[in-house]
């Protein structure tokens, strides 16, 4: 008896019959003049409306102020204890000694992840439409634990780090890196569509948008 798979693969065998043998994906190129992005003209300003529809708090800064930004989050969040990925920002880490800064060197253990209250994040990029953010293990992100296990999740992610769609964003990373895509806090729904938070990653996410240019604070 013929398997379904076997039904599958012998048809996709038939479609590239006439296929040669040495043509490689790069060889023939396919049309794209299909619409690639759904972006408004301001896709900072749509990359914060969205982040915010998914109950996540989002505030918009400028470089010079956004330390002070960080610091007024975390301490809206009353932490003590803080995750830090190598290579965050040292300029954008408060030092005032409200809480206690946990480094993933030697590499934290599960316990230690899971009992931290919260973890500070850069980004590799936002984007606009979906309102998702993306993280490759890049300096200040880390690890991917790092971010699934605290019950809280801070993220600084530039202006110009902001992709308008998937399509533009998909160009933009590295294919073969440890792609992790966050759309609000974790969330999900049983049979009965009863929301659940905090079971796949941080019940909380805050993201804080630092502006390319000086001109002034935008609105949260």
């Amino acid at each position: 008896m013929t398997t379904t798979r076997d039904t599958v693969l012998g048809r996709i065998r038939a479609a590239l019959a006439d296929v040669p043998a040495t043509e490689g994906p790069d060889d023939v190129p396919v049309p794209r003049d299909y619409r690639r992005s759904h972006a408004e003209p301001d896709a900072t300003a749509q990359f914060a409306e969205r982040v915010a529809d998914y109950r996540a708090t989002v505030t918009r800064t400028t470089p010079d102020r956004a330390r002070d930004a960080v610091a007024a989050r975390l301490a809206a969040r009353g932490l003590r204890t803080l995750v830090v990925p190598g290579g965050f920002p040292a300029e954008l880490l408060p030092g005032d000694g409200q809480w206690t800064v946990l480094r993933d060197e030697p590499p934290l253990s599960v316990t230690d992840l899971d009992a931290a209250d919260g973890v500070l994040t850069t980004a590799a990029l936002g984007i606009a439409v979906t309102g998702t953010i993306v993280l490759d293990a890049g300096p200040g992100q880390g690890r991917r634990a790092l971010t699934l296990l605290p019950d809280y999740h801070l993220c600084v992610v530039r202006e110009d780090q902001i992709a308008g769609d998937i399509p533009e964003a998909l160009t933009r990373l590295d294919a073969t890196a440890p792609l992790t895509w966050i759309s609000g806090p974790s969330a999900t729904s049983d049979i009965e569509l009863d929301r659940v938070e905090g079971v796949h990653g941080p019940r909380t996410l805050d993201v804080i948008v630092v502006a390319t240019t000086e001109s002034g604070e935008q609105p949260s």
